[in-house]
């Protein structure tokens, strides 16, 4: 086991290069099964999750090697099982997503419930409910059983926004028999490159990037070669540690267009960058300071699907507003027990109001001291590497392997941008 050993009180300075988004490398992983013909995916993240996504195609039959730097050649002609094993599936939730490709290529797939972050209730009933409508039978007693004879296009209206529903439903219809129509879709950027690569296999999917998706099902699926994006949860992570440091970093590789959620969202704490091309720079001028809403009331920064400020950096922000003069409301709505990481921060010395456990109220600035944490979820495990680069004192994070999964190549990132962050063996 490790954890980090955290010196804090340190400005970052440097440039990084933003790397692949974790969220749109797992469905398109996934989506590898939908061909019998090879594909190259481009820009993957050396991460924990993306690593099971690619021991779960092994143990289903399909060639995986790795052609390059974050790149893999995934060859799914001869799937000899439709049964994913349940010491892979506990270890991450994504493992959802194979339910939609092996249904769409073999007519049955067998999951176990899966893992993943322990935020609170996530629901798996509208994966099911859009198969249903689908054509898939599913049975739950035991393992999540899928079989199908055929799938045929349907009129879907999503009871959720959910975006791995959502990515499901789309694996699952470019395959189907006619039409399908899916509405209330997610629309994230990780939704659109899933859409987009599917289209460069071959698929009919309009609507991209939009809450209505039309997709014409064909009967077969190419290989093709395609890159993910960038992980905008990484890159507004390292502009809220940026912020809350004092500091300044680069980062290369964005897309500017998605950027514009998190800018209002970061705006409302006095936090500003510059955008050139595909490089950002949060610069070491800050005002650092809460911008009231119109007659000096406390502004609220909350969550909601994609164009809407991201769920996942709800808790990055509860932390650099920490760092910030004045007082701001967090309002994060989809997960009950995203919240309960701030007690950590209270005993660092944060001044949080926790409401319910969706609501948080932060004043600040605060002096942050160091302490021993625990990181319970991927996005809670790095607002708390920020805290820890912010505080006075020396802080210890446990359970790191939950940050890992999502953030690839922390340390030593961090290590370059000059922060006193170390990765050390412990006893179990």
């Amino acid at each position: 086991m490790y954890e980090y050993k955290v010196e804090g009180g340190i400005p970052i300075r440097g440039t990084i290069a933003a790397s692949g988004n974790k969220n749109a490398a797992l469905p398109c992983i996934a989506a590898t099964l939908l061909t019998e013909e090879p594909v190259i995916l481009r820009n993957i993240p050396e991460i924990e999750d993306t690593g099971v996504m690619l021991l779960i195609l092994q143990a289903l039959g399909a060639g995986v090697e790795k052609i390059g730097d974050h790149e893999w050649k995934i060859d799914a002609a001869h799937i000899r099982s439709n049964d994913i094993p349940a010491t892979l599936s506990k270890k991450i939730r994504a493992s959802i997503l194979f339910a939609g490709p092996l249904v769409a290529r073999t007519g049955k797939a067998i999951l176990p419930p899966p893992g993943g972050d322990v935020i609170g209730r996530r629901r798996v009933d509208t994966h099911f409910l859009a198969l249903q409508e689908l054509g898939a039978r599913i049975s739950v007693d035991g393992p999540f059983t899928f079989t199908a004879n055929k799938l045929v296009g349907a009129d879907i209206f999503l009871d959720e926004t959910s975006v791995t529903a959502t990515e499901n439903a789309v694996m699952a219809a470019v395959l189907a028999e006619g039409h399908t129509i899916i509405n209330n879709a997610a629309s994230e950027p990780h939704v659109q490159d899933l859409c987009d690569m599917l289209v460069g296999m071959g698929a009919k999917i309009s609507g991209i990037g939009s809450n209505i998706l039309h997709i014409d099902g064909v009967k077969k699926l190419h290989g093709t070669d395609f890159a993910i994006g960038p992980d905008f949860m990484e890159i507004g992570s390292y502009i809220g540690l940026a912020a809350a440091t004092k500091g300044s970093v680069t980062i290369t590789g964005i897309r500017p267009q998605e950027m514009r959620p998190l800018k209002v969202a970061f705006s409302k704490l006095g936090i500003n960058w510059r955008i050139e091309e595909d490089r950002l720079t949060v610069p070491v001028s800050q005002e650092l300071k809460v911008n009231t809403d119109l007659g000096g009331m406390i502004p609220k920064i909350d969550d909601s699907p994609w164009p809407g400020f991201p769920p996942d950096l709800t808790s990055i922000m509860v932390v650099v507003a920490t760092q910030v003069e004045g007082t701001v409301l967090i309002f994060e709505k989809m997960f009950e027990s995203r919240m309960f990481f701030v007690d950590k921060l209270i005993s660092m010395g944060a001044r949080i109001t926790l409401c319910d456990p969706h609501r948080a109220v932060v004043s600040g600035p605060s002096l942050l001291h160091g302490d021993h944490l625990v990181s319970p979820d991927v996005r809670a495990g790095m607002a708390m590497v920020i805290a820890a680069l912010c505080a006075h004192g020396e802080s210890r994070i446990s359970n790191v392997y939950q940050i890992e999964r999502g953030y690839e190549m922390l340390v030593e990132k961090l290590q370059g941008l000059g922060a006193r962050i170390e990765r050390v063996e412990i006893d179990q």
